[in-house]
């Protein structure tokens, strides 16, 4: 009994580990890069990289590669899909996800503040557990106003995840505040705060993320 009772334990222990990879409260740095192409007046081709540090930026766990094409249908509504190849390290190894999606979204604007409203399916297929399909919507706000000459523009954003595998749940919150920057003519940039909270299991875990993002349009 003592024997089994370790094993036991063990296998708790080892599934704790792993299911808990970061402690709550964690300090990560994330860092995107997109290059737009503008195929036609209404169509473009967009490419995205994105590399995530965490264990308070010690370790290097994350990288995404993405490449989608959307389509302006009139003024307001925006349309597209495309693939997303994820690297998420888990057990000491890189794990590989496969991502297609296809997203809607709407922009308008009130009181000169513009606004985002996304809208976006995912199916993620693993090698290593059950697929799942994901919902997940961002809104995005930014004032109206700008500073400097870089014209620094203040935005807030928060997105919700809803996965359904058992069921549907909400299984994740990325709540954001940062600054927009116009570097050149052709180079944007933003610097951001993120919090985001995850639900593992039972229990949520919070992560602090400052994030900064890049994009090249052609």
């Amino acid at each position: 009994m003592k024997k089994i009772f370790l094993v036991v334990m063990g296998v708790v222990l080892f599934l704790a580990v792993n299911a808990y990879a970061y402690d709550d409260g964690d300090f990560q740095v994330w860092n995107t890069d997109v290059e737009e192409m503008q195929l036609k007046k209404d169509l473009k081709l967009a490419f995205e990289q994105e590399f995530r540090w965490g264990d308070n930026v010690k370790e290097f766990y994350y990288q995404h590669y993405d490449i989608g094409i959307f389509y302006n249908l009139n003024k307001y509504w925006n349309a597209g899909g495309g693939y997303r190849h994820i690297l998420n390290k888990t057990r000491g190894k890189f794990l590989v996800e496969n991502q297609p999606y296809v997203a809607v979204t709407f922009s308008n604007q009130f009181a000169g503040f513009k606004y985002d409203d996304r809208s976006r399916f995912e199916y993620n297929h693993f090698d290593y557990k059950d697929d799942t399909w994901k919902y997940r919507n961002k809104l995005t706000i930014k004032a109206p106003w700008k500073f400097t000459k870089l014209e620094f523009q203040p935005f807030v954003a928060d997105e919700i995840f809803i996965l359904f595998d058992d069921g549907q749940r909400l299984s994740e919150n990325r709540s954001t505040a940062g600054l927009a920057v116009s570097i050149t003519k052709n180079l944007k940039g933003e610097i951001y705060y993120m919090f985001r909270t995850v639900k593992t299991g039972v229990k949520w875990i919070d992560t602090n993320v400052f994030g900064t993002k890049l994009k090249l349009v052609f």
